[in-house]
């Protein structure tokens, strides 16, 4: 009996080393396959947030690209609309003063005064002896919208002129005022109403824009 206790009692032995080793060995398997997985994991979620981080990081810098972009297409968008509303109000602003003028220089009385003054003083002091001829509006020789008597004016100046050398010649390009020219001489002195426009418009844009601009 003795003698088949100790082998049996042997074997249990065996078999429980053999147990507790293989139990060992399968727990440090798992411990080693469970530190793997969270060390894959931990990567796993760190590589996951720094491409989620420079996927953040791009959309922000598109964002702020789109944002800026914007913002200077609607900068240039007022830039723009306000160049064209100053251009637009400065354009009505000429045509303003050449309306004034046109209406101012068209008046028979005084282009009569001019035609006077050609023919008086300074014919004899500048002009002397010279041929001039004064082009003015062909409405105001001829334009039966006149007041009559301001027309027969005009032409009764012209027959009275016409014996001392200066010439009335209707100019359809001069609305109003006079455009006056020594014939032998070549020499012009425009005093039409586009070029009594102009001068004035010269004169008061620069002041007129500074007023757009607000710097006065």
């Amino acid at each position: 009996m003795k003698s088949n206790t100790k082998p049996s009692a042997g074997v249990q032995e065996l078999i429980e080393r053999i147990r507790d080793e293989g139990v060992q060995a399968a727990q440090s398997e798992a411990d080693h396959l469970l530190s793997d997985a969270k060390r894959q994991a931990a990567k796993i979620i760190a590589d996951a947030k720094a491409e989620a981080e420079v996927i953040q990081a791009k959309a922000r810098d598109e964002i702020d690209a789109h944002r800026t972009a914007t913002l200077d297409a609607l900068q240039l968008a007022a830039r723009d609309t306000v160049l064209d509303l100053k251009s637009r109000v400065i354009s009505r602003f000429e045509e303003f003063v050449q309306r004034l003028v046109v209406s101012a220089t068209r008046d028979e009385q005084l282009v009569r005064n001019i035609v006077l003054v050609l023919a008086g003083r300074a014919a004899d002091e500048f002009i002397q002896d010279k041929d001039i001829r004064v082009r003015i509006s062909k409405a105001l020789l001829g334009d039966n919208t006149l007041k009559e008597e301001g027309r027969q004016a005009i032409l009764a100046l012209s027959s009275d002129m016409l014996r001392e050398g200066i010439e009335l010649v209707p100019d359809h390009e001069v609305d109003g005022g006079a455009r006056v020219q020594l014939v032998e001489d070549r020499l012009e002195v425009d005093l039409s109403d586009r070029a009594v426009a102009r001068l004035i418009a010269q004169r008061m844009l620069p002041r007129f824009r500074s007023i757009l601009d607000g710097t006065e």
